[in-house]
């Protein structure tokens, strides 16, 4: 049997070249060779307050980048968090086995919840939810990046601290990330990994932005002091912008080296805008084709969830056995 795979994205914000170099381009590269389910985590999103009319917007939104980038429906489950109840049933039974220390200590809470007057529950619990989506699954891999590496470890965790006290119930997912892509960084601040909720308007280059966006925010890019790329002293943000290129078009070290050295920022920047929208054209027009079908789309996430569901519903069942509950 192939391993299982479990990944998703929050319908929050505007996915960005970021994720899909980080994350979509390489869901799609492993799709055959595990079972995958990807899953659109909005019970997620609802951490903090949504607009439900926007909210759902995003849903389907993010269900047709996903068909875009070339998750196959056929091959992998691609489905709504929400449309499963087994995640949120699963996450309470996993909160009572949960020390609340382990959720204060999460670094992602404590910058969040340190900005706020006042901070809801869910942001505490959101390390919890997330374990119930992996462990739901029993997911053997879980592709993410290094921001999400503290809740992927308290993951195995909580599946640790539960198979101790009612016995062995979960697969603990490995630490290893052998499916995590390129690292993007945002091009106003190449020391800040690029974010969906950054505020900076010349911070990321949206998937569904139009190429003249594109190159402005492109040409724009921080760079360094240095008026050409210089291999042995480049910054952070010409590496960025080198980065971005070799992720897109594939080419070797040594290629990238020879085309771009001693080569002025203005024209590595072009270069790269030009890179970015030759992939991205087509993207869009396929994002465009598969959003104008929403029937197509509702049937893609309804078939997801009915394909995910007896698995979820099985592990439910298991940890109510184990732990007493009635079923």
């Amino acid at each position: 049997m192939k391993t299982r795979v479990f990944s998703g994205m929050q319908p929050s914000g505007n996915l960005h070249i970021g994720n899909y170099l980080g994350a979509l381009k390489n869901w799609v590269r492993i799709q055959n060779e595990y079972e995958c389910i990807f899953c659109i985590v909005d019970l997620h999103a609802v951490t903090i307050y949504q607009p439900p009319a926007e909210l759902r917007a995003k849903i389907e939104e993010i269900a047709a980048l996903y068909l875009a980038a070339g998750i196959d429906p056929k091959t992998c489950s691609i489905m709504v968090q929400s449309a499963v109840p087994a995640h949120a049933e699963l996450a309470w039974m996993l909160t009572c086995v949960t020390p609340i220390g382990w959720l204060e200590r999460m670094t992602q809470f404590k910058a969040k919840s340190s900005k706020m007057e006042s901070v809801g529950d869910g942001l505490l619990q959101y390390p919890v939810l997330m374990a119930a989506d992996i462990l739901l699954y029993q997911a053997g891999i879980v592709p993410v990046g290094e921001d999400q590496a503290q809740h992927l470890e308290r993951t195995r965790d909580v599946a640790q601290r539960f198979n101790k006290l009612y016995g062995d119930t979960f697969v603990v997912p490995g630490t290893s990330l052998p499916a995590v892509g390129a690292r993007v960084m945002g091009l106003d601040d190449p020391t800040q990994k690029m974010s969906k909720s950054a505020t900076g308007a010349n911070h990321a280059v949206a998937l569904l932005d139009p190429p003249d966006k594109i190159r402005k925010i492109i040409m724009r890019a921080t760079t360094d002091s240095n008026p050409a790329v210089d291999f042995e002293t480049a910054g952070p943000g010409v590496l960025n912008l080198l980065g971005i290129y070799q992720a897109f078009g594939g080419a070797a070290d040594e290629e990238v080296k020879n085309r771009f050295a001693g080569l002025r920022y203005g024209d590595l920047k072009k270069q790269v805008a030009d890179m970015v929208i030759a992939h991205l054209e087509p993207f869009q027009q396929r994002f465009r084709q598969i959003a104008s079908d929403p029937g197509y789309l509702a049937g893609v996430l309804r078939d997801g969830a009915e394909r995910v569901a007896p698995i979820a519903n099985q592990t439910v069942h298991l940890v109510k056995e184990r732990m007493g509950l009635y079923t």
